[in-house]
């Protein structure tokens, strides 16, 4: 039947079709099949000879007429694509077969030009199927029992499908050996497997509930239940989705309960139904062997033009009152459930659901009269009841009435229906507008004034109106059973939506897909990351869970150290415990993760040390070894050989090398002599680590002592992250297998090219496809098409991407959105379609750097290709590929910029390298200052080397070492920190807590004497310095420089030095020098890491601390830094010019301070004029230092003879 028309034909074949008088979206074509049918295929095509066909529809299935249910494609598209005229046929194939005798079409579009017009076909056969019914009663159930003497089998398995419509019950329960028992029960909508333990038969345990499967189970449709018992663990499916349980013990089915239908039940092939039929002795059951189920009629609104209105209280009711009821299931926090307007002017009363909380309020003139509150949490998709009810001047509202849930009131003026009432919105032609969020959920069970409200008349129009209503339906689907979020991501969900909570997931996306963290320690340096623990996932998106280990990056080698329960030395002495010391190791990581994370370095290693005095070892090749250890995967397999040697040697390091202390074994530790020796060595052999225990058998004898150490896993290089292939030719390309992301897909990489375009990757399917290009020399684009058109997301950079530097590419596409991110800009983002997500299909290879017709290929480097956490092995398939090379140099271009401080950045054929020869500084960024702690007596004095000296010891040694003696200016940098004044700093002085600069740029010539503005310089914080000059001419520095001055070290030749600077320097300096450099050379490092073979004279105790790092200062005090440049012009003249920046440190000791700076500054200026200005340079007519001249002082360290000035010598005290 249908409304308002019957149909003319229901065949293909046959002229005219069906076509209803009125064409909108409230008509359907209802067909009986006559008996339950197993529809496989419908077929729709246009009326016969017209206009008139549609182009989408919707499909209803039923057993019984009632309560509709639509079919849904891929578990989510609901809408099933019609024709494009009136004669072409369009049959579409269900996915999964539909079981029912009712099938429903509804008409969602039409040929505009015309009217709906259809003729319709259903493909199928008949249905059979073994049904009972049961009350729910004790009485009502089937019971089976296993006959006595019954072999057990490896396997069971319990099939059935059950329909209900109340939300709790027990379906299913199982009797196990020892007082344990499993039973299936509905709990809120939900199935629990749930493990009971009865001790005493009579009264049991609190269950434990062992999983939980399923939702929205009562909403009196068939749903699919199979349990398969596999020895110790059961496989649980509900309709499609499956889940693995362990169980304690092995159980047969024993007794059921439930109110409900079932239909099928099979116990390993039997048909339990059929047994009962025949009066099987194993089973006993008090059943009806047919389905009878309540008819209830379900409304489903929802969107935001869906409303019901009903007319008020009949004219036979003189009550004058109100009394409502209904039933409603929501996901939403927020809605309309019903308004009416009182019968005082102006009054209106709303019942709504604000904050999962049901509020009635009773408005008038715009402010409230009155509100009441009742429920919590009413939004969990559970049926929940209301009433209404208003009689004697008592108002009060009731949740779910068995719960005791209500509020109630007494109003001063009677609360009735006016005329109307509206459920579920408001019709927006009435005068006083919804002020609330529409309801979208489903009602049922609506009654007025006692009496049950026919649904069926309001779809028949004769009841009331409605708009954008399903009648004789409830729409409602669970999108978090099964969860679409991964990783432990927390599931939301609206009556349109979900959402993904990912916060302490580790994951991100919008169903947490994507891994916030790098998948190794190589891939954290080369974000520019410094040691320290880091979090690692090591297969990406993959299910393996990211891993806490620390990442030491202090060497050329990044290392990922993995730590275990006992990493210290352990001494053993003889016990009469037994003649065996076993000793298991557990890791700070799962087991999978250790896995992979050994696999995907490119070495590992851990230490194995044994010290013993009369205690053995391995014994001989040929006998057994009286101790081993266990390493691999998993438990580990027996190892017999120790670090240092090879596996299966049965020998230690010094067998290996020959040099044990007794040749006639391959151990140390084998002589068995009463001296402490020790075997130790490196385990280096990725297939038997780590270390899971370890077996020492030759402790027991008397006078027997050993110890043993098994260091931390170390591991270095990521094999995935360097994987790498170059493309030198458009047409080029790599083949791998059919790429496999029908749902949740993401892939990333890094490229760099020269190229303005090109494809990255391509995927072909029938219809469907994927690819990700570069379409400009700023734009990459990641396009789709999953049945329902191509889709595009594009990122737009602000800086050219053919720049032949790395670039990073993330996309990722899943049931709620695609995403696209490049580099560190802000991802683009497209939603999904609104009515749901398709399955991506696609069946050709996966093309890299090209595409099937060979064109738009790309030219240049892919890098650690992954799909779905999957790494893509591009250089071995580059290997065996013409136009396709392994690898890919060139890494300095992308990550130079992390070499610091002057370090220069050198290519590696996976990765670069840090040189720090020019630097002050060391670490693997040349970031690690190099600070020493200084005493009193302790200096460091360089001398510097003639060029002949150069050219002998010219060496690998670092540039910041040697350096020449040639100089045409200073670029001097020091950091310090003191609490002494006055101190000497390199012709820099702390008199009276300020910073004092002396030039004596020849001997004749006084002290030229720069002073900063800065006070309060000796408070014990860090500061720095900086000194600058250029001049025209060439000096030549002979002698030393020294860091910090004591008597002691001072030239013979002190009648040239300044008496101030003489008398400061027999002080001593006490305090901290840090990242000290003069030119290209640093001497402070030279004397800390090179003291052999640096020209350094050390005096005095220095060792080297991190007083130079700002963190080892109070931590609230700011880090000063003070500049200090001299730009000269001609030789001898101008005085310098003074740039000092003051800080913002405090000024301390007040008053005592200035009255010091005034005594001791009188003195200085005398002590100025007591010596005369020496003019010893010549004049030279040199051109002046332009303004415009680098401000980085590129210094000319060759002999220029033509310019050279007298060869006077020239000191400088740091």
């Amino acid at each position: 039947t249908s409304s308002p028309a019957a149909p003319s034909s229901q065949n293909l074949t046959g002229a005219g079709g069906w076509s209803p008088l009125t064409s909108d979206r409230y008509q359907w074509l209802e067909v009986d099949l006559g008996e339950r049918t197993k529809i496989t295929a419908v077929a729709t095509q246009g009326r016969y000879g017209s206009s008139d066909w549609l182009t989408s529809y919707l499909l209803m299935f039923s057993d019984t007429g009632h309560n509709w249910k639509q079919y849904r494609q891929e578990d989510s598209i609901g809408s099933f694509p019609g024709n494009s005229n009136a004669d072409s046929v369009v049959q579409y194939k269900l996915q999964q077969p539909a079981v029912a005798r009712f099938l429903r079409l509804i008409p969602l579009d039409w040929n505009p030009s015309g009217r709906i017009g259809l003729r319709l076909e259903t493909y199928g056969c008949p249905y059979t199927s073994d049904v009972v019914s049961l009350d729910g009663s004790s009485s009502s159930s089937l019971v089976y029992r296993l006959s006595p003497g019954t072999r057990r089998t490896p396997r069971d398995v319990v099939s059935l499908k059950f329909k209900t419509v109340r939300n709790s019950g027990s379906l299913l329960h199982a009797e196990g050996d020892g007082g344990l028992s499993l039973s299936l029960e509905l709990e809120r909508g939900k199935l629990q497997l749930l493990l009971r333990r009865d001790d005493t038969r009579c009264s049991s345990s609190e269950p434990r509930r062992l999983a939980s499967l399923g939702s929205l189970l009562d909403d009196q449709h068939w749903h699919h239940l199979a349990v398969e018992r596999r020895s110790s663990h059961l496989n649980l499916t509900v309709d499609k989705h499956t889940e693995r349980v362990q169980i304690p013990a092995e159980f047969i089915v024993s007794k059921g309960n439930f109110r409900g239908c079932l239909e099928n039940l099979l116990y390993n092939s039997l048909n339990l139904i059929q047994l009962v039929k025949h009066k099987d002795h194993q089973v006993k059951g008090n059943v009806t062997f047919s389905c009878v189920e309540p008819v209830s009629v379900a409304v489903t609104f929802p969107g935001p033009q869906s409303f019901l209105q009903l007319p008020g209280a009949s004219a036979s009711s003189s009550s004058g009152g109100v009394s409502v009821g209904f039933q409603f299931r929501t996901w939403n926090k927020a809605g309309l459930l019903l308004t009416f307007g009182l019968p005082q002017e102006g009054g209106v009363v709303w019942l709504y659901l604000n904050e999962a909380r049901l509020r009635l309020q009773i408005h008038k003139a715009g402010r409230a009269l009155l509100e009441l509150t009742a429920g919590s949490a009413l939004n969990d998709g559970q049926w929940h009841s209301v009433e209404l009810n208003s009689r004697r001047g008592r108002l009060s509202i009731t949740v779910d009435k068995e719960e005791g849930g209500g509020a109630h009131a007494s109003p001063t003026f009677p609360v009735a229906i006016q005329s109307q009432l509206f459920f579920g919105g408001k019709n927006d032609g009435q005068e006083c507008r919804n002020p609330f969020n529409v309801f979208q959920g489903c009602m049922r069970l609506l009654t007025l004034d006692n009496q049950d409200v026919d649904l069926i008349m309001v779809q028949q129009k004769e009841l009331g109106t409605f708009s954008n209503l399903q009648i004789d339906m409830c729409g409602i689907i669970d999108r978090c059973s099964p969860s679409r979020c991964e990783h432990g991501g927390r599931c939301s969900q609206s009556w349109i939506a979900f959402h993904c909570n990912c916060s302490d997931s580790g994951y991100s996306g919008a169903t947490c897909h994507s891994s916030v963290y790098e998948q190794s320690c190589e891939a954290y340096k080369h974000n520019g990351n410094t040691s320290g623990h880091f979090y690692i996932d090591v297969d990406g998106s993959g299910p393996i869970r990211p891993q806490l280990v620390y990442c030491n990056m202090t060497e050329e080698n990044t290392w990922m150290v993995i730590q275990h329960n006992n990493t210290e030395a352990t001494r053993l002495r003889p016990s009469s415990l037994g003649n065996q010391h076993s000793v298991h190791f557990d890791y700070a990581t799962e087991e999978e993760q250790l896995s992979v994370a050994i696999s995907q370095s490119e070495h590992c290693e851990q230490e194995l040390s044994y010290q013993c005095r009369r205690s053995r070892l391995l014994n001989t090749p040929e006998g057994s070894p009286f101790s081993w250890w266990l390493g691999g995967p998993g438990a580990g397999r027996v190892q017999t050989y120790w670090g240092g040697a090879q596996p299966g040697s049965q020998q230690c390091a010094c067998g290996l090398q020959g040099d044990c202390v007794d040749p006639q074994h391959y151990c140390n530790c084998d002589a068995d002599r009463m001296e402490w020796t020790e075997d130790s060595g490196l385990l280096t052999h990725k297939e038997s680590l780590p270390v899971r225990s370890l077996v020492l058998g030759d402790i027991q004898r008397p006078g027997s002592e050993a110890a043993y150490r098994v260091g931390p896993l170390r591991c270095h290089g990521d094999k995935n992250f360097w994987n790498a292939a170059f493309f030198d030719k458009e047409t080029s390309y790599l083949h791998f297998p059919t790429f496999h992301g029908e749902l949740s897909a993401d892939i990333s990489f890094l490229f760099k090219t020269t190229a303005s375009s090109g494809v990255f990757l391509e995927n072909l399917g029938i219809k469907d496809f994927i690819r990700i290009e570069l379409s400009s020399s700023t734009q990459v684009v990641f396009s789709f098409d999953v049945g329902n058109g191509p889709l595009e997301v594009r990122v737009e950079s602000s800086v050219p991407l053919d720049d032949n530097r790395w670039h990073r590419v993330r996309a990722e596409r899943n049931v709620k959105e695609a995403s696209l991110r490049l580099d560190d800009l802000p991802a683009a983002t497209q939603e999904a379609p609104a009515d749901g997500h398709f399955h991506l299909q696609l069946n050709s290879q996966l093309f890299i750097g090209g595409t099937a017709s060979r064109q738009k290929g790309f030219r240049g480097c892919i890098r650690s290709l992954q799909l779905n956490g999957v790494t893509l092995d591009l250089e071995e398939r580059a290997r065996i590929t013409p136009g396709v090379r392994p690898g890919c140099p060139g890494h300095c271009s992308s990550y130079g910029s992390f070499c610091q401080n002057r370090g220069r950045c050198v290519e590696r054929v996976n990765g670069f390298h840090c040189d720090c020869g020019l630097s002050a500084y060391t670490g693997v960024f040349c970031n690690t200052e190099v600070s020493a702690s200084f005493k009193s007596g302790t200096s460091v004095s360089y001398t510097f080397k003639e060029p002949y000296e150069l050219s002998r010891n010219s060496s690998a040694l670092p540039s910041s070492i040697y350096s020449d003696t040639t100089l045409r200016g200073e670029n001097v940098s020091l950091s310090f920190r003191t609490s002494q004044s006055p101190a000497v700093l390199f012709y820099c002085q702390l008199v009276l807590q300020r910073l004092e600069v002396r030039y004596k740029l020849d001997g004749g010539r006084d002290a030229e004497v720069l002073r900063s503005r800065a006070r309060s310089l000796a408070n014990g914080q860090l500061h720095t310095v900086t000194i600058r000059r250029l001049s025209d001419s060439v000096q030549r520095m002979k002698n030393c420089i020294h860091l910090l001055t004591v008597h002691e070290c001072l030239p013979a030749a002190s009648d040239d030095l300044d008496p101030d600077l003489a008398r400061l320097g027999s002080l001593g300096f006490t305090g901290c020098l840090s990242v000290v450099s003069f030119n290209s050379i640093s001497p402070l490092k030279a004397a800390l890491l090179h003291p052999d073979t640096s020209p350094v004279i050390i005096t005095g105790p220095l060792a080297r601390s991190n007083c130079g790092s700002s963190a080892s200062a109070n931590p609230y005090a700011a880090e000063n830094t003070h500049h200090l440049s001299d730009r000269s012009g001609s030789v001898g003249s101008g005085q310098p010019l003074v740039n000092a920046i003051r800080t913002d440190s405090a000024l301390i000791g007040g008053l005592i301070a200035v009255v010091i700076f005034v005594v001791v500054t009188g003195l200085a200026i005398t002590a100025r004029f007591l010596y005369r200005r020496k003019e010893t340079y010549r004049n030279q007519e040199v051109k002046g230092v332009n303004q415009d001249d680098s401000p980085d002082f590129p210094f000319n360290n060759q002999a220029d003879p033509q310019n050279a000035s007298s060869e006077n010598p020239k000191e400088y005290f740091i």
